[in-house]
């Protein structure tokens, strides 16, 4: 029997199932060979990969330690700007504190005011009509008397009374700092509630008063208001001539450190 007549006996299932089977065995053989090229492609960028990640992690780790480091050094920081915040305001306590004892600051409390004029009593015959008239003598025998009885501030007619006030007879009026002042002198002074008792009891001001008003006439009265308002010093505060101290410590001193001017303007 030819070839031919052997294909036609066997069944039409029979073939379709070799083929399929002939086919699929193509799909199989394919698959195997692209498996083995994945495969190996895959293990070769692996190693890449993690040597990769490996050196993420690591910057990771600098920067958090990097981090740590740089807040421990912002709370250094700012501990230390805490103390330099208290050195600057104890340093501006300080300086407050001089600029009221220098009388640069209008200050406002409890006081007293005293107020001093002329007699009104005739001269007598044999008398000098300049015992009848407040002189300057008069308002700084009452500045020291304030001063000694706890007096914080004092001001004559508005001239507040500084370290370096003057206070001198020019002609008919009395020169303060570089005011000219007429009667009647007002003495504002700023203290304790007891101000005027302290004053009361000081030597000095019960001579005064003897000497002055129950003498000659001069008339002395004073106020204690609820609270007296105490101008700033208007002048300058420079000084001219005067030169800082040596210290014992130092060889020299800088004039300029402390603020003093010496060009002579």
């Amino acid at each position: 029997m030819s070839v031919t007549g052997r294909l036609r006996g066997i069944p039409s299932w029979q073939l379709t199932l070799g083929a399929a089977l002939l086919g699929l065995g193509f799909l199989v053989a394919a698959q195997l060979g692209s498996e083995g090229p994945r495969v190996r492609y895959t293990s070769q960028e692996r190693s890449p990969l993690v040597e990769t990640a490996g050196q993420l992690q690591a910057q990771q780790e600098e920067l958090k330690r990097s981090i740590l480091d740089t807040r421990t050094k912002i709370q250094a920081a700012e501990g230390e700007g805490a103390g330099s915040a208290a050195l600057v305001r104890n340093l501006n306590d300080r300086l407050q504190e001089a600029r009221i004892a220098a009388g640069l600051i209008p200050l406002t409390g409890t006081g007293l005011v005293l107020q001093l004029e002329d007699s009104q009593e005739p001269v007598a015959p044999d008398g000098n009509e300049g015992d009848y008239l407040v002189g300057a003598r008069d308002l700084r025998t009452v500045i020291e008397e304030l001063w000694s009885a706890g007096a914080e501030a004092i001001a004559v007619n508005g001239e507040r009374i500084t370290p370096s006030t003057a206070v001198i007879d020019v002609g008919p009026s009395i020169l303060v700092n570089s005011a000219y002042l007429s009667p009647p002198y007002q003495v504002t002074a700023m203290g304790p509630a007891g101000l005027y008792s302290a004053l009361s009891a000081r030597p000095g001001f019960v001579d005064l008063v003897r000497a002055r008003a129950e003498g000659f006439g001069i008339r002395i009265s004073f106020a204690e208001p609820p609270s007296v308002d105490m101008p700033a010093f208007a002048g300058t505060v420079t000084l001219r001539y005067a030169r800082p101290a040596p210290s014992p410590g130092a060889a020299t001193t800088d004039a300029s450190a402390i603020g003093l001017r010496t060009d002579g303007r």
